[in-house]
């Protein structure tokens, strides 16, 4: 009996034991990082805001002023209907270059649409970069080019043996035929992407008519943006970037990327910077972040879009973020010493870039948006000793959140799923990020974002259903229990309302785990 007592005893002893050490470990340990991590992202968050902020009040202050590009650099029309015009027409030489890689659903949409730009036929040459390996894809095209060169359009299909540097070197590759040595201009349109006949007439003047400009951006609009919620948020996130992020730094002469297509390129700054590069996968950037350092100036044209389409499928649209957020991490990795080295800009304007445009809205935003507001915040409900202050929690997200809203008004109603999906694809992206900065295996993967088109039979055809075990996402799935278990905790435990957000959080993550998300239910390769 007294050894039965004894044991008892023992174990008691060893459960206080353990109970004080988990007790220490929770007050020496755990409080104490939690709280500096929490202070670290309240600062983030602030920083963030006040990037935000900047950005609109500048949009804003623009669009007061009235200051359209058209008012504040020199823009004159070439004053013709004719577009039969001779050779001596006061057109300048125009090449348009189209990459296309197994883009059979879309690539007669942007042929045609280019070959019927309102220019002189004799002044633009149509560039088909075919780098296919689908053969239906390569007949398609190829007939396609025949018909429009029928019609008297000068249009050139090139094939490479091939596909090395992706997209970059296919561009490379076509400006290195003899007959490209005449033109001024270079425009870049991606397979899926359907100019007005008006685009070169309201885009090129700019760059006839001020020398110090090297590209044209133009903006986009969307075909399928009511296809499904997930395209509508889509066009929600794309709006503000254009609307702030591109027209801010184009306001100001600061910086903005080129979005690698619906662009005009004045072909010297572009050789003068180097040319095409594929030491990344965000090409576009890579040329674009060189010609600002070469001293060159950038407009984003805001009044002139050129219809595309959005990816309707999940699996295309992590493909490409992916390659979103990977590519210009892996940039910045690259270029941040030749940056902060180059004598020919001014050191505001290499603060604005290393900092502004790489730091804080190509690589933070992303870690800072999944690890906060996914991971940390749920994690204060379980220690009460931490407080986070309601303008980290409420009141700077709110206003960040109505700002991206704003530029997309039919679709307010839908922010909350806004929120949600874009906390999801925080963490694809920060994993993307981490992967451009520490340059893993995945760091140059380039997957073509599959469009699909004008057919309804392609969208319910070309996507194979699966399994419900084989559209499992475990990642997803696993933060969606984290979330929710936090959100029960906070529930029953808690002192606060958190729980709600904790919940609809944990049921995006769900709802993306298991596959029900986009046009269609498909399998994710890890």
């Amino acid at each position: 009996m007294a050894t039965s007592s004894g044991g008892l005893f023992d174990d008691m002893n060893v459960l206080g034991v353990i109970g004080y050490v988990l007790e220490q470990t929770r007050f020496l340990f755990l409080v104490p990082i939690l709280k500096r991590l929490v202070n670290i992202c309240q600062v983030i968050s602030l920083l963030l805001f006040i990037d935000a902020a900047y950005m609109a009040t500048v949009v804003a202050i623009v669009k007061l002023l009235g200051r359209t590009p058209k008012k504040v650099l020199k823009w004159e029309s070439f004053n013709s209907d004719d577009v039969e015009l001779a050779p001596s027409s006061n057109h300048p030489m125009v090449l348009i270059q189209i990459p296309i890689y197994n883009e059979k659903e879309v690539c007669q949409l942007s042929i045609g649409a280019v070959c019927k730009l309102s220019w002189p036929s004799d002044r633009m040459i149509v560039q088909v970069l075919d780098d296919s390996t689908d053969e239906d894809s390569k007949k398609m095209v190829l007939l396609e080019c025949k018909k429009w060169a029928s019609e008297g359009i000068n249009i050139k299909s090139e094939v490479r043996d091939s596909r090395n540097g992706y997209k970059a070197g296919a561009l490379t590759a076509g400006m290195k035929h003899s007959y490209v040595e005449g033109c001024e201009f270079v425009v870049i349109f991606d397979a899926d992407f359907q100019p007005e006949p008006d685009f070169l007439e309201r885009t090129v003047p700019f760059l006839v008519h001020n020398s110090e400009i090297a590209l044209v951006q133009a903006g986009w609009k969307y075909v399928n943006s009511n296809e499904c919620i997930m395209t509508r948020i889509q066009e929600m996130s794309l709006n503000y970037h254009f609307a702030v992020e591109q027209k801010s730094g184009s306001s100001v002469h600061g910086f903005f990327g080129f979005n690698g297509t619906a662009g005009v390129w004045r072909i010297s700054d572009l050789n003068e910077a180097g040319g095409w590069r594929d030491r990344t996968i965000v090409e576009d950037m890579d040329l674009a972040v060189r010609a600002h350092l070469s001293g060159r100036k950038f407009v984003f044209v805001d009044d002139v879009k050129v219809k595309n389409e959005l990816p309707s499928s999940f699996r295309a649209y992590r493909y490409q973020q992916h390659r979103w957020s990977c590519g210009p991490a892996n940039l910045f990795k690259k270029m941040a010493m030749e940056v902060i080295q180059n004598q020919s800009v001014s050191i505001w304007k290499k603060a604005y870039l290393i900092y502004n445009f790489f730091f804080l809205r190509k690589i933070i935003v992303h870690i800072f948006t999944f690890v906060f507001y996914c991971l940390i915040l749920p994690a204060t409900v379980i220690f009460p000793e931490i407080e986070v202050p309601k303008w980290t929690t409420i009141y700077i997200p709110a206003t960040i959140t109505i700002l991206n809203a704003i530029a997309t008004p039919k679709s307010f109603y839908l922010i909350l799923y806004w929120i949600l999906f874009e906390n999801v694809m925080a963490m694809h992206r920060s994993k993307g990020t981490l992967i451009g900065l520490l340059e893993t295996s995945r760091v140059k993967e380039w997957v073509v974002t599959q469009k699909l088109g004008e057919s309804n039979t392609l969208r319910q055809n070309l996507i194979p259903r699966y399994s419900f075990p084989e559209r499992l996402r475990w990642r997803e799935i696993t933060v969606g229990m984290y979330l929710f278990i936090c959100g029960y905790y906070d529930f029953v435990y808690g002192k606060t309302y958190l729980y709600v957000y904790l919940f609809l959080q944990s049921v995006a993550f769900f709802v993306v785990g298991v596959g029900y998300i986009g046009m269609s239910v498909e399998s994710v390769p890890s």
